[in-house]
C-alpha cells in the first residue's frame, strides 16, 4: 500500500523532494537577485570607462552601441538629433513634426542580418514608429513580446520589417537620450532567436546606460560647439579672399587645432598696395585662447591700416609696437612683412621676431632668407632693420607660423631641415604647396599652423607696367603726359588718354611745388589703371577747401572727382602719390 502511487497525486518521495526543491528555491532567490544586482552594477560601472574616451560626437555613440552588444542586446542603433550635430539647441515642444535625427552608430551581434537606417544618413521616424512616439514623450518604450504588427512600428521600412521577422527579432526597447533637459536622440535595442525577452528589468537598466551616455555625449556636444565657436572666430578674423596683384599669385591654408583652448593667435594678410605693390604678412600672437585670438584681431586691423599708410615694411613694423604696446592685455607678437614690387621684381622684407622666410628658385633650390631679426612687437626694442631681396620671376617665397615646425620629439633645426626639403619637393601650385608642407613637415597637433605662399609670376608681354624717370624740372609736366599718351596707345586705352594726361600734370604739379622733385612716374594696368608719382618730399597731400578767388587748391578735388580713388603713403626716400581709374568696359 505504501508502495503504491495515488490516483491523480505524487507518491511521497516526490512529494518531498517538490517540497525541498521550492524551499531551496526560496532560499537562494535573494542571493541569486543580489548577484544579479551586482553584475548590473559592475556592467554600469564599466559603462563609465569604455563610453565618452573621446570628445567625438559619432566616437561617442558608437562605443555606446558596441557596448551594449551582446551584454544586454543582439542589436543597438544609436541615432542623434540632427541639430545636436550642427551644435544648435532643438526647441521643438514635442506638439509639431518629429525633429530630424541622423544614425550615428550601428552595432549587433554576429549573424544577425538587418537593415538599420544607414550610418550618417537622416533616420526615418514617421509618427507612427515607436521611436517617434518615444522622441514625442521623452519616455522609454517597451515590446516584451512582439507582434506581427510591430515589426513596421520598429522598422525603418517595410523591408527592413521582412529581415526583422526572417532573423527572429522578437522584442524591442527604445529609450531617449536626455541630458542636462535636453533631447539629444534616441537608443534602441533588439532581442532576436532564443534569448529571452527585455523584461521591466532591463528597461531601467537601458534607460541608467543612457542617462550616463547621454551626459558624455552631451559633453562632445558641448566640446564641439565651443570649438566651432573659437575657430569661426578665429577663421572671421582671417581675411576670406585673396586680392588679385599683378607678378604675384598667393595662397595660404590656416589648419587650427582640435583643442579650443589651444586655439591662438596666428594670422595672415594680403595688402594690395598702390601701383601693383603687394604686401604678405603672418604674425603670432603669444598666447592661446580667445583671449589671443581677440588680440590678433586688434593686431591685424591695425597692421592693415598701416600698411596702407606705408609701404615701407620696416616702418610699419615701428609703428605696429607703438599700437602692440598701448593694449590692455600687454602681449607680444611676432611679425614678418614682405613687400612685393612687380616692377622691379623685388621683396623687401622686415622681420619682428619672426622665423625667416623660405625661398625657392625657379630651377628648384629652396634656401631660408638671412635677414636681421628685430625683437617681437610689444617688447619697445626698434627700430627693424630690412633687407632688399631680388626674386627671379618663377620663384616663390613662403611664410609660416612656428604651429608648422614645432615639435614635441623632434628639434627646430630637424624640423626647418624637413621644410626645406619638402619646398624644394613640392608641388608646382601654389594651393597645393600648402598642404603639402602641412601634411609632410607634421607640426605640433595642438597649436594652430599658417602657411603662405607667393609665387612670382612674369607680367604679360604685352605690358603691364611702366617706369621712367622724370626730369626735376618744369618739363616734367610736359613730358609725363607724352609719356602717358603713348603707352596709353600702345595698351589699347586711347579713352582714358586725356583725363589720364590731366591726373599726371597734377601729380606732377604737386611733386614741384610740394615735394622738392618728381622722381618716379609709374603706370600699372591690371583690374584698373594706377598712376603714380614720386618725390623726396615728408609731408602727404591733403584735400584743402579752395575759395572763388584762390588760383590753386583745386588739383586733388580735381582728381578725387575724376578717379575711382587715389593716396598717398610713404616710401623708404619721400612719398608716393597715386590714383586709380576703371578701366573701359
Amino acid at each position: 500500500m505504501g508502495g503504491r502511487q495515488r490516483a491523480g497525486g505524487v507518491s511521497g518521495p516526490v512529494q518531498r523532494f517538490l517540497k525541498g526543491h521550492r524551499a531551496l528555491r526560496g532560499v537562494l532567490s535573494p542571493v541569486t537577485e543580489a548577484l544579479a544586482a551586482r553584475h548590473r552594477l559592475t556592467w554600469l560601472n564599466a559603462a563609465g570607462v569604455r563610453i565618452g574616451t573621446t570628445l567625438d560626437l559619432r566616437r561617442t555613440a558608437e562605443e555606446l552601441a558596441d557596448f551594449t552588444v551582446p551584454e544586454l542586446a543582439d542589436g543597438c542603433a544609436v541615432d542623434l538629433l540632427d541639430s545636436v550635430l550642427r551644435f544648435e539647441r532643438d526647441d521643438r515642444d514635442g506638439h509639431g513634426a518629429p525633429p530630424l535625427l541622423r544614425a550615428m552608430a550601428v552595432s549587433q551581434v554576429e549573424g544577425l542580418e538587418l537593415a538599420p537606417d544607414p550610418v550618417g544618413e537622416l533616420s526615418v521616424h514617421t509618427p507612427q514608429r515607436l521611436g517617434a512616439q518615444c522622441l514625442k514623450s521623452r519616455r522609454p518604450v517597451l515590446l516584451g513580446r512582439m507582434s506581427p504588427a510591430d515589426y513596421d512600428a520598429v522598422a525603418p521600412g517595410p523591408e527592413a520589417a521582412e529581415l526583422m521577422r526572417r532573423a527572429g527579432v522578437h522584442s524591442y526597447m527604445a529609450v531617449p537620450l536626455i541630458a542636462r533637459g535636453m533631447l539629444l536622440g534616441l537608443a534602441d535595442f533588439i532581442r532576436a532567436g532564443r534569448r529571452p525577452s527585455f523584461t521591466r528589468a532591463d528597461l531601467a537598466l537601458a534607460t541608467e546606460l543612457a542617462s550616463k551616455a547621454a551626459v558624455y555625449i552631451d559633453n562632445a556636444r558641448l566640446y564641439g560647439r565651443e570649438r566651432l565657436q573659437v575657430v569661426t572666430l578665429q577663421r572671421t578674423l582671417l581675411p576670406r579672399a585673396t586680392p588679385s596683384t599683378p607678378g604675384l599669385e598667393v595662397s595660404s591654408c590656416y589648419t587650427p587645432t582640435a583643442d579650443p583652448a589651444g586655439v591662438g593667435g596666428d594670422w595672415f594678410d594680403v595688402v594690395a598696395l598702390p601701383s601693383g605693390r603687394t604686401a604678405v604678412m603672418v604674425g603670432d600672437v603669444m598666447g592661446r585662447g580667445l583671449a589671443a585670438a581677440a588680440t590678433m584681431g586688434r593686431v591685424r586691423t591695425a597692421a592693415r591700416t598701416l600698411m596702407a599708410l606705408d609701404i615701407a615694411p620696416e616702418r610699419v613694423l615701428a609703428r605696429l609696437d607703438l599700437a602692440v604696446r598701448d593694449l590692455e592685455e600687454d602681449q607680444v607678437a611676432t611679425c614678418l612683412c614682405a613687400v612685393y614690387d612687380p616692377c622691379g621684381s623685388t621683396f623687401r622684407i622686415a622681420s619682428a621676431g619672426h622665423l625667416p622666410p623660405l625661398l625657392t628658385s625657379a630651377d628648384g633650390t629652396a634656401s631660408f632668407v638671412d635677414l636681421p631679426v628685430g625683437a617681437p612687437l610689444g617688447t619697445g626694442m626698434i627700430p627693424y632693420d630690412p633687407i632688399e631681396w631680388p626674386v627671379v620671376p618663377g620663384g616663390r617665397l613662403m611664410l609660416y607660423t612656428d604651429g608648422l615646425i614645432r615639435s614635441r620629439t623632434a628639434d627646430v633645426d630637424e624640423q626647418l631641415a624637413g621644410l626645406l626639403r619638402t619646398a624644394r619637393s613640392a608641388l608646382p601650385q601654389a594651393a597645393a604647396v600648402c598642404d603639402a608642407v602641412r601634411a609632410d613637415v607634421g607640426g605640433d597637433p595642438t597649436d594652430d599652423a599658417i602657411v603662405l605662399v607667393a609665387d612670382t609670376v612674369p607680367l604679360s608681354p604685352d605690358g603691364e607696367a611702366y617706369v621712367c624717370t622724370l626730369p626735376p624740372d618744369g618739363s616734367a609736366a610736359s613730358q609725363a603726359r607724352r609719356t602717358v599718351r603713348g603707352v596709353l596707345v600702345k595698351w589699347g586705352l586711347q579713352d582714358l588718354v586725356d583725363s589720364t594726361e590731366l591726373v599726371v600734370s597734377e601729380l606732377v604739379g604737386n611733386a614741384l611745388r610740394y615735394g622738392h622733385a618728381p622722381g618716379e612716374l609709374r603706370l600699372v594696368r591690371h583690374e584698373r589703371l594706377s598712376v603714380e608719382v614720386s618725390d623726396t618730399g615728408p609731408d602727404l597731400p591733403q584735400i584743402q577747401h579752395a575759395g572763388l578767388s584762390d588760383e590753386g587748391g583745386r588739383g586733388l578735388q580735381l582728381i578725387n572727382m575724376m578717379c575711382r580713388r587715389w593716396g598717398a603713403c610713404r616710401t623708404p626716400t619721400g612719398k608716393v602719390v597715386w590714383a586709380e581709374q576703371d578701366l573701359p568696359s
